[in-house]
């Protein structure tokens, strides 16, 4: 009995305990297989989970693969804030702007030169706004970058509206080429422009006049000027309309090829009157441009092109208007063929060969300007180096004003400019100019006696360029900040410079980089160190930003510093030595203190100027500065500069240059007296 009690306590026990360690374990599945891994049943509120959240959601141990709940971050996602503000801020209905006032805001901001401004109306308020650009709106901050010349911007903006699916027109195209034309990297700009007419073709657009001319210009100013050359002549075959404008932009790209210019430009000039176009005044205010900067190249072929022009001229008959050949008498038509044609062959040949040896036989002043060019007595080419005798090649400033009535062209004061920068550097020459200024009857601007004063000043007549300011007062005109700038030219000592300065302030005009630039090129010159230390004081004081040219004339100035100092070394007994050391000693002391407060101590030259060089477009990116100029006074940017006539100038009183050479000194020269 009592063995059966106890085999029922005992499967009692067996069947309690097994029911309870099925409660407290759970079965976990690996790699290996099965096994039993107990837990707590019901932990205790207080006690705290061992392993990180991290280790719970990839540890082997647990079951699934679910991690633990974790708290959301404190800082919001970019994106969910984004579209919460897109789905809360709804812009109100008077808030958006018909196209035509968001263009009206653009055309604003590119009048006063706001690029950043005018960028931000499509890029910013457009965007906020909710309203779509329309191509109108991309075709005016093209148009506005290219006038800049920020062809990056332009480019980016023609790719967004290829995005947009909005049609791209002709004056898009026209706009970017022109933004290559006036891009400051002429590598960059032929690149895109290459780029964007392969695109043309790609795509089968015809280009029309505008975008021809725009092409030309781009590649012209480039220094591409066989392709500038090839698009004339594919607008020829293309049968276009060939205006003076194009022939402008021609010589627009003359201009760009300093050693053979002035040869293509010839070239061009006489295809306008073969083509019988006529130039007008900005032709030859180009063709004096191309007089002043550009060369002949190598003789030999300046020679055989000379030749080509004085044979095509008389097989042309001069450019008369006039049709190139002539109908035949009735007494030729009753000959027969042949004899007809080779009698006429003969007879061309006879006057072509007469005219030319007397064109090259001519004498007097050469004339390549005019339909009917020679080269007068002129002996060699050879002798043609300076802007002065390009000039005389086209017959003088007289055969240049002759040609300009013939043509029907009016000059103006920019034409008459432009002359002076070529005309020989003589009392006489400027002279004769200013008495054809009061003939014409025409009114200078600050620009003329600017080029005027530069002009003395570079021939090292500084009394000279003294004396046009009082042609600038006589004229009722007012000196600008170029003024200022070439007068620096001719401050030769510490007091000049001080009293120029003083001239400024006065006239509560702000000195800049440029001015003391120029005084700064003075005082290395003459190897002054007092003079060169206290223009960068200067610099230093006024907080100025030193630029390229200043930098390249101090060490210049450091260069030849170094080697008169080893020289004084080579030569201890040498005169002048001990003031020569103890002035260039406190000179290299000073320059240091300079160099380490603009933080260009240690520096190598390529390296300051890289520090010192502004990236051209650095000022599209950021919104113009509040009290500009401009945005106080818009319309001021718009005015032309004054004008007035110079009849109150004496003229006579212009000494010529024989006058001031017999024993006159410069300091004793007249002023030039006002005519009453």
């Amino acid at each position: 009995m009592s063995f059966i009690i106890l085999n029922t306590l005992r499967r009692q026990c067996v069947s309690q305990f097994r029911t309870r360690l099925l409660q407290q374990s759970f079965l976990t599945t690996t790699s290996r297989g099965f096994y039993i891994a107990p837990i707590a049943f019901a932990p205790k509120p207080h006690q705290k989970d061992e392993f990180s959240h991290l280790e719970a959601a990839h540890s082997p141990d647990q079951f699934g693969t679910l991690s633990p709940q974790v708290d959301e971050p404190e800082t919001p996602d970019e994106g969910d804030l984004k579209e919460e503000d897109f789905l809360q801020n709804i812009p109100a209905p008077g808030q958006k702007l018909s196209v035509r006032q968001y263009a009206d805001l653009i055309k604003d901001h590119l009048k006063n030169n706001r690029i950043r401004e005018a960028l931000d109306v499509v890029e910013v308020r457009m965007k906020q706004d909710r309203v779509k650009p329309v191509n109108y709106h991309f075709n005016l901050l093209i148009g506005g970058c290219a006038r800049v010349g920020y062809s990056k911007k332009a480019f980016q903006l023609y790719n967004k509206m290829k995005q947009h699916d909005l049609k791209v027109t002709g004056g898009t195209y026209t706009s970017l080429f022109n933004a290559c034309a006036v891009s400051p990297f002429l590598g960059d700009g032929l690149k895109r422009a290459n780029q964007l007419r392969e695109i043309m073709l790609e795509k089968g657009y015809e280009p029309n006049e505008s975008n021809y001319n725009a092409m030309i210009k781009a590649y012209g100013r480039c220094g591409e000027l066989k392709t500038a050359f090839q698009l004339v002549d594919e607008m020829v075959a293309r049968r276009l309309s060939i205006g003076t404008d194009t022939f402008n932009f021609l010589l627009q790209a003359c201009i760009s090829d300093r050693e053979y210019g002035f040869r293509h430009a010839l070239l061009v000039w006489h295809r306008m009157h073969r083509m019988r176009i006529s130039p007008d005044r900005y032709s030859f205010n180009l063709l004096l441009r191309c007089v002043r900067d550009c060369q002949l190249g190598d003789l030999e072929t300046t020679q055989q092109v000379i030749e080509q022009i004085l044979s095509e001229s008389i097989g042309g008959n001069g450019g008369k208007q006039v049709p190139a050949i002539e109908e035949p008498s009735i007494e030729a038509v009753e000959r027969s063929e042949e004899d007809n044609a080779e009698q006429q062959q003969k007879l061309a040949t006879i006057v072509t060969n007469r005219e030319l040896t007397e064109r090259l036989n001519h004498e007097g002043v050469p004339d390549l300007l005019s339909p009917q060019p020679h080269l007068g007595s002129l002996v060699r080419l050879g002798e043609v180096r300076k802007p002065e005798d390009r000039l005389l090649l086209l017959g003088g400033s007289s055969n240049v004003f002759a040609e300009m009535r013939r043509c029907g062209a009016e000059p103006d004061i920019r034409t008459i400019t432009e002359l002076l920068d070529v005309i020989p550097s003589t009392y006489a020459a400027e002279k004769q100019l200013l008495v054809t200024i009061k003939q014409l009857k025409l009114r200078c601007d600050i620009d003329f006696f600017n080029i005027l004063i530069k002009k003395r000043s570079m021939r090292f007549d500084y009394e000279g360029a003294k004396d046009v300011l009082y042609m600038i007062e006589a004229a009722n005109l007012e000196p600008d900040i170029v003024t200022y700038g070439v007068l620096a030219l001719g401050c030769q000592t510490q007091e000049e410079a001080r009293s120029l300065l003083k001239m400024m302030h006065e006239a509560d005009v702000r000195m800049n980089i440029q001015i003391l630039g120029a005084m700064l090129r003075q005082g290395c010159a003459k190897q002054n160190f007092r003079y060169v230390t206290e223009i960068l004081q200067i610099v230093k004081r006024e907080r100025l930003k030193p630029n390229e040219p200043f930098l390249r004339h101090l060490e210049e100035f450091g260069r030849v510093c170094e080697k008169r100092d080893r020289e004084y070394d080579a030569k201890p007994r040498k005169r002048g030595r001990d003031e020569f050391k103890q002035e260039y000693n406190r000179y290299r002391m000073q320059l240091d203190a300079w160099r380490e407060h603009m933080g260009l101590q240690g520096l190598a030259l390529d390296q300051a100027l890289g520090i010192v060089r502004e990236h051209p477009w650095e000022q599209f990116k950021e919104p113009q500065a509040e009290g500009y100029e401009a945005v106080k006074n818009p319309k001021l940017r718009h005015k032309r500069k004054k004008q007035h006539s110079i009849r109150r100038v004496d003229v006579e009183a212009i000494e010529d240059d024989d006058d001031r050479g017999q024993g006159k000194e410069h300091d004793q020269a007249k002023e030039v007296k006002l005519a009453h």
